[in-house]
C-alpha cells in the first residue's frame, strides 16, 4: 500500500535536513580526526594512533601565537569601533524621522553588497598615500569601515525595538541623549548588541583578502593569512597541522558565542518597563 502523501512530504523534508546535516558534520569529522592522525589525508578515518604532535607541532609563537594575537587584536579593536560607531548612526536613523532616512538606509543596504575586491585597488593606493599600509591599527579601521554599513541596518532594527516612552522619561529626569543612549537604550538592546558583535568579529575573523593585501610584514599577519603556511610547494600539504591549527583557529568565536548565548536567547528584556 503506498505511503500517504503526508508521510512522503515527511520523510522528503527529513532526508533533506539529515542530507544537509551531514554536509555540515563531515567536515568537522574529519578537522577532530586529522588533528589527531600523524599520517592524515583527505580521508575521513580514525587514526590508527592517535597523537597530540600535530598540536604540539602548530602551538609554537611564529606559527600559532603571534598570528593569534595580530587577529585578536586586530579584529577585536575593528568589532568595537563599528559596534561604536553603528550605535551612534543607528540612534538617529530610529529616534528621529527624515525624508532622507529611507534613501540613507537603502543606500547602506546597497553599501553591503559591494564586493570588498571591488574597492581594495583604490584602497591599497590610499593607503600607502596617508601611510597606514602594513599597520595593524590601519587594517583594523579598513575592516570596520567595510563591516559598518551592515552593522547600522541591524543596529537601528534592534533599537526600534526599545520603546520611545522610556527615552522620554529619562529626558524629563534630565538626561541627555548620550546619557539617554548609554544607560537606557544600549543595556535594553543588549541582545541586539551581542548579535551586531558576534556577526561582526565572524566576519573579520574569516577576513584573508584584506589583511593580505594591507599587511607586509610577517610578523604582522593574523592567523587568517598564516594559516596558508600549512601548503607547501608543489602540492603537499600538512594536513595534520592544518587541522590542529584550524581547531584553535576557530576557538575565540566559539568560546566568543558560549560567553554569550545565554543573553542573546534572554531576548530583550523590556517586560514591565514601560508600566505605571
Amino acid at each position: 500500500m503506498p505511503l500517504p502523501r503526508r508521510v512522503r512530504h515527511r520523510i522528503a523534508a527529513d532526508a533533506a535536513a539529515l542530507t544537509a546535516a551531514a554536509a555540515f558534520a563531515v567536515p568537522l569529522v574529519w578537522l577532530v580526526l586529522s588533528s589527531l592522525d600523524a599520517e592524515a589525508t583527505l580521508r575521513v578515518r580514525v587514526p590508527q594512533s592517535p597523537t597530540t604532535a600535530n598540536f604540539s607541532a602548530v602551538l609554537t609563537d611564529e606559527i600559532t601565537f603571534t598570528p593569534m594575537l595580530n587577529s585578536l587584536l586586530i579584529c577585536g579593536g575593528a568589532t568595537l569601533l563599528t559596534v561604536v560607531c553603528a550605535a551612534l548612526a543607528a540612534y538617529p536613523l530610529s529616534r528621529y524621522r527624515s525624508r532622507f532616512a529611507r534613501p540613507y538606509l537603502l543606500t547602506i543596504l546597497f553599501a553591503t553588497c559591494l564586493p570588498i575586491t571591488a574597492v581594495m585597488v583604490p584602497v591599497y593606493g590610499l593607503f600607502v598615500q596617508v601611510d597606514l599600509i602594513d599597520t595593524r591599527y590601519g587594517t583594523a579601521l579598513f575592516l570596520a569601515a567595510a563591516q559598518l554599513p551592515f552593522a547600522i541596518w541591524l543596529m537601528k532594527n534592534f533599537m526600534d525595538g526599545v520603546p520611545k516612552v522610556l527615552e522620554e522619561a529619562a529626558w524629563t529626569d534630565g538626561a541627555s541623549w548620550p546619557q539617554t543612549l548609554l544607560r537606557v537604550i544600549l543595556p535594553l538592546m543588549g541582545p541586539g548588541l551581542g548579535v551586531v558583535a558576534i556577526y561582526t568579529f565572524i566576519m573579520m575573523w574569516g577576513n584573508f583578502f584584506v589583511p593580505f593585501m594591507l599587511l607586509l610584514s610577517p610578523e604582522q599577519l593574523p592567523a587568517s593569512v598564516s594559516i596558508f603556511n600549512f601548503f607547501g610547494n608543489y602540492g603537499a600539504i600538512a594536513f595534520g597541522e592544518l587541522a590542529a591549527f584550524s581547531i584553535l583557529y576557530s576557538t575565540p568565536v566559539v568560546l566568543l558565542y558560549i560567553l554569550i548565548s545565554r543573553r542573546l536567547g534572554g531576548g530583550f528584556a523590556l517586560g514591565g518597563a514601560v508600566k505605571g
